[in-house]
């Protein structure tokens, strides 16, 4: 199969993805801060120019967007940016681009912040990706990225749910890479300097018992619902469950009210040479 028809058929398979379930409903559910946290590593000011990458639902792009900052939502799923441009904060400085974020529809150096939060992690083939932050921010610009990171509780959802996922395409790498230091260092290179590499964790409270969080996770991640389908088509979808059902025992942090999670991430902020 040619390369580019295999590309386009991967691309298709990720957009179909993103668009199953409810992610817009998970962000609005414990997602939010994390926007709002890159938005603040950034420092992002009014008047300058600024790329969500893999915006989704505008979780970043909306609070720079209310910051001054003239900015640009790009998401390669139309479902998830039609789901943010109807977000009521919307009408703001802040256009939407159906874009693949290894083949940005955009100028070389034509921003001043390029920015993503637990976005740009998930393009299959991270240098692609990392090439084009790096293309279109202006030279003195600013690269900000938030990833969940290997070592956490998303890098350990993710080594509980490869067994039962169809096999990766050729050249694709763990979303979770994103969020190691040493990785973003090799995919950056001397290109970007970075400032800021700072480890923290997202709480969530949301789940009065721990397998609450498996059956959210069924029901409306795009990447779990799909390992699932292929597990059933395998016969496995009992074993796919009790392996979630164990991760939910295994990283519950819980209290007296409920379930409580802690998801590390990684926000990473250089300034781009």
């Amino acid at each position: 199969m040619p390369l580019d028809v295999a590309d386009s058929e991967l691309k298709a398979r990720h957009r179909s993805m993103w668009a199953s379930g409810d992610y817009p409903l998970m962000v609005d559910t414990f997602l939010l801060p994390v926007g709002t946290r890159l938005v603040e590593a950034c420092g992002i000011a009014p008047g300058v120019r600024v790329l969500d990458v893999a915006a989704g639902t505008g979780n970043a792009a909306i609070p720079a967007a209310q910051r001054g900052a003239s900015v640009t939502a790009s998401d390669l799923t139309r479902e998830l940016l039609e789901a943010g441009r109807s977000r009521p904060e919307a009408g703001l400085d802040l256009e939407w681009v159906e874009a693949d974020a290894e083949q940005l529809p955009f100028e070389d150096e034509s921003f001043d912040v390029v920015m993503s939060a637990i976005g740009v992690m998930f393009a299959p083939h991270h240098q692609d990706a990392a090439d084009e932050l790096v293309r279109v921010c202006r030279p003195g610009g600013t690269i900000g990225l938030l990833s969940w990171t290997p070592e956490g509780m998303l890098g350990a959802l993710f080594r509980t749910m490869k067994p039962f996922a169809p096999a990766p395409p050729p050249g694709a790498q763990p979303p979770p890479l994103w969020g190691s230091e040493e990785h973003l260092g090799g995919l950056f290179g001397n290109r970007v300097e970075f400032h800021t590499l700072e480890r923290d964790l997202l709480e969530i409270t949301a789940f009065e018992r721990p397998r609450d969080y498996g059956e959210h996770f069924k029901t409306y991640y795009g990447p779990t619902i799909a390992a699932r389908a292929n597990a059933a088509r395998e016969g496995r979808e009992a074993e796919f469950d009790e392996a979630l059902d164990r991760f939910c025992d295994e990283w519950d942090r819980g209290t007296p009210d409920g379930a409580r999670f802690e998801k590390e991430y990684l926000v990473a902020v250089g300034r781009r040479r």
